[in-house]
This record gives C-alpha cells, sequence and structure tokens, in this order.
C-alpha cells in the first residue's frame, strides 16, 4: 500500500493511503450481506433482494458507510506502521471519491505526540509529608460505625429535637405558584442535616407529629435552579411521624455485631491497624504526587489542543457514567448547574493538560533511562487484574490483545519510574514546622 506523509505544522502530519480495488469490493459485499435485510423491493422477499437490485433502486452508496468501516481501522493501522507515525489524538479522516473498480483513496490529519524537554528530574527536593492516626481518629471511625448501627425508635412524649428523623408531605411555591421538584410525600428527613433550604429544617424544631407548619424560606442566590434563586417560598409541611437515633452502646457487644473480634479492645485496636495502612497510603499517593508535580514544573512541551480536547472528552464520558451510577443524566446536571457544555468542557481543560503533560513526561523519562518492563512484571499485573475481575488469569491474558499488552507495559514502566524518581527524591521536613502530636499508642 502506497503511504505518503506530510508535514502540515508542528505535531500534525497529514496521512495519505489506499485501500485496493478488490478489498473494498470485499468490503461492499459484506456490507450488503449485513444490510440486506433492511431493503424492501416489490418482487422479492425481505432479505432476498440481490445486491445489484438493491444498487438499482438506491445506488451502491448505500453501503459505503458500512464498506469503509470495514476497511479503514486496519488500513489507518496499516499507514501508521509504514510511516512510523505515533498518533496522539483521533485523526480527521476525508475519503476521496469512490468509483466502482478503483483504489479508495483517504487522507488523514494526524495528531503526533510533542517532544518533551526534560529539565531536573534526579534529586527533586520535596517536603515530608506525614499523616499520623491519633485517638480521635480511631474514635471518629468508630462513631461511624455506630451511627450506620442506629436504631430508630418512635418519639410520642415530646417535640422534635436536632437529629431526629422525620416523615413528611412537603408542597413549596413562590408568589402563590407551586414549582417542579417542590413537591413529596412520606418524605424522610433527619432535623440539623441541612439537606433541605437554610432554615427549612429549624422551623420543624419544637413541632410534633400530626402538626402543618407553614414553612417560610429564601432560596439562596447560588441555587442550581436559576428561576428559583433568591427568592421567597412557602411550604406546606404535614408532619407524619417522628423517629429519635438510639444508638447501641459501644461495648464487647458491639464488637462482636459488627467485626470479627469478640472485645472491644480488639476491634479499636484493628481499627487504628487499618487506619495507618490508609494514612501510609495516603502518605505514599501525596509524596508521589509531589515529586512527579515538581519535574512536570522543571520539564517543558507544547501539547496540541487536539489532545486537550481528546482527553476532556474522555473525562466527561466518565463523569457522565458517574451520573448515571447516581440516576442522573448529564443534560439534566447541566440544568441544575445552568452551566452548557461548551462552559463544562472548559473547566476540565486545566486538569486534561495536567495529566497529558504528566504522562508525556514521564514517557520521556521512561526511554531517558531505559527503563525496561520485565514479562515477570506484566504477569503479575495481569494476575492482580484477573484478581479484580474474578477469572483466571491465563484466561484473561488470552483475551488481551497486542495493543492491551503494549499498554500494560507502558503504564508498568510509567509506574516504574515514579518508583525512581521518589526513590532519588530528596525529601526533608520544612523549616519551622511544629511538630505533629504523636500517633495513639
Amino acid at each position: 500500500m502506497a503511504v505518503k506523509s506530510e508535514q502540515v505544522e508542528k505535531n500534525l502530519v497529514k496521512l495519505t493511503f489506499e485501500v485496493s480495488a478488490s478489498d473494498f469490493a470485499e468490503a461492499m459485499n459484506k456490507a450488503y450481506a449485513k444490510n440486506a435485510k433492511k431493503y424492501n423491493v416489490p418482487g422479492f422477499r425481505k432479505g432476498k433482494v440481490p445486491r445489484s437490485i438493491i444498487e438499482k433502486y438506491y445506488t451502491e452508496a448505500v453501503f459505503y458507510d458500512d464498506a469503509i468501516n470495514f476497511v479503514l481501522p486496519e488500513a489507518y493501522e496499516n499507514a501508521l506502521n509504514e510511516s512510523g507515525i505515533e498518533p496522539a489524538a483521533r485523526p480527521e479522516i476525508d475519503v476521496d471519491e469512490i468509483k466502482k473498480g478503483e483504489a479508495v483513496k483517504f487522507t488523514a490529519l494526524v495528531t503526533t505526540k510533542p517532544e518533551v524537554a526534560l529539565g531536573e528530574y534526579i534529586g527533586i527536593k520535596v517536603n515530608k509529608i506525614e499523616h499520623n492516626v491519633t485517638e480521635a481518629d480511631i474514635d471518629n471511625d468508630i462513631k461511624a460505625t455506630q451511627e450506620k448501627n442506629v436504631r430508630l425508635v418512635p418519639v410520642e412524649d415530646r417535640s422534635i429535637q436536632n437529629g431526629d428523623i422525620v416523615t413528611i408531605d412537603f408542597d413549596g411555591s413562590v408568589d402563590g405558584v407551586h414549582f417542579d421538584g417542590g413537591k413529596a410525600e412520606g418524605y424522610e428527613l433527619e432535623i440539623g442535616s441541612n439537606t433541605f433550604i437554610p432554615g427549612f429544617e429549624d422551623q420543624l424544631v419544637g413541632k410534633n407529629a400530626g402538626d402543618d407548619v407553614d414553612v417560610n424560606v429564601t432560596f439562596p442566590e447560588e441555587y442550581h435552579a436559576p428561576d428559583l434563586a433568591g427568592k421567597k417560598a412557602l411550604f406546606e409541611v404535614k408532619i407524619h411521624d417522628v423517629k429519635a437515633k438510639e444508638y447501641p452502646e459501644l461495648n464487647d457487644d458491639f464488637a462482636s455485631e459488627v467485626s470479627e473480634f469478640e472485645t472491644m479492645a480488639e476491634f479499636r485496636a484493628s481499627v487504628k491497624e487499618r487506619l495507618e495502612k490508609m494514612a501510609e497510603q495516603k502518605v505514599k499517593t501525596e509524596t508521589e504526587n509531589a515529586v512527579i508535580d515538581k519535574v512536570c514544573e522543571n520539564a517543558e512541551v507544547e501539547i496540541p489542543e487536539a489532545m486537550i480536547n481528546e482527553e476532556v472528552d474522555k473525562m466527561i464520558n466518565d463523569f457522565a457514567q458517574r451520573l448515571q451510577y447516581q440516576g442522573l443524566d448529564i443534560n439534566t446536571y447541566m440544568q441544575y448547574t445552568g452551566n452548557t457544555m461548551e462552559g463544562f468542557k472548559e473547566t476540565f481543560k486545566p486538569q486534561a493538560e495536567k495529566r497529558i503533560k504528566t504522562t508525556l513526561v514521564l514517557e520521556a523519562i521512561v526511554k531517558a533511562e531505559g527503563i525496561a518492563v520485565t514479562d515477570e512484571e506484566v504477569n503479575d499485573r495481569i494476575c492482580e487484574m484477573a484478581k479484580q475481575y474474578n477469572m483466571e488469569a491465563d484466561k484473561l491474558k488470552e483475551l488481551m490483545q497486542e495493543r492491551d499488552i503494549d499498554n500494560l507495559k507502558s503504564e508498568i514502566a510509567m509506574t516504574n519510574a515514579i518508583d525512581m524518581l521518589v526513590n532519588k527524591a530528596k525529601i526533608s521536613k520544612p523549616r519551622g514546622r511544629k511538630p505533629k502530636a504523636e500517633s495513639a499508642e
């Protein structure tokens, strides 16, 4: 396959390549087989219409898109390999006029990886990071477990207090007009949780089950719904019942119920051990980040806009998936926040640029230091992944393509580079800092 590359501008190459007439003809046959059932032609049963008849009625162009999709990925990959170009973002691909019996020509604008000018990266100076586990930390963690095991008991002999759970109906209006999202029935609300508009929960304190209460509030100026921001509202509230939290006593019985330990002393010791491991991991992560940030500050690289835009798109897709897990969609989120997609993308750009620069700098260090990855390291990482997926390591390896293995090697190499940078960094306590409280024994 004849491949031609032309430097259009810095980090942008125009790649010209083609697919032979015979290969494209085979792809057209695949496209026909895939789509034959879609077309109805008088005198023929659905799915039995010959290709020549479909092309006579609809023209052969009806199969072009699928035929191109069949041949383009491999043709583009081969063109990259032949030209030695390493793409850094999705290409912009155009196809020339398609003529029967002739090769199909494609042109691709390919963004290439920018060069990195490494600065100082060995012996980076950073402040020592410490996270000590205190008795208060242990107490708070145990209290959180206690909170999860709380019982709700009906309240009948007193009024509502902070901390109580009330079941209410409410219906809100602004200037006598009811608004979307302002009405609910059987809603459970913890008084003092600040879940509702400021002032709402306070006006239920001192009331009793069975009361009807008019709650007057003012929406915050920065409220997510612009049509309600800063406006006064009236909520008609019906209080159905009130429950108080009854906390389990922190004793040996509690320890045996919430853990594998029989005594509170053993449970407390296990909490301390877990928190110390978390603190150790936090120190490791923050130290790595501090070193990497310094290394990246010392490096120079001009990142193409296409790389940033593609990374932003990935980050927004990830964010949209997290919203879906919470039962929301990104369009609804945009409405609530009063944002636009363009504005939303702008907020992600600095983080996207930082991610890209970090990756490029680490890749440059891997190359400069000749950091290699052994087969044993790859197999160990595959075993770790297999445990996460709850499958056999050999089965996972069979499913992985060559590109997956290459990506895995790249990740391991960058991890090794980070370890090297941290091990060679000069880590010291900042001058004049007061000593932190020692860990509880």
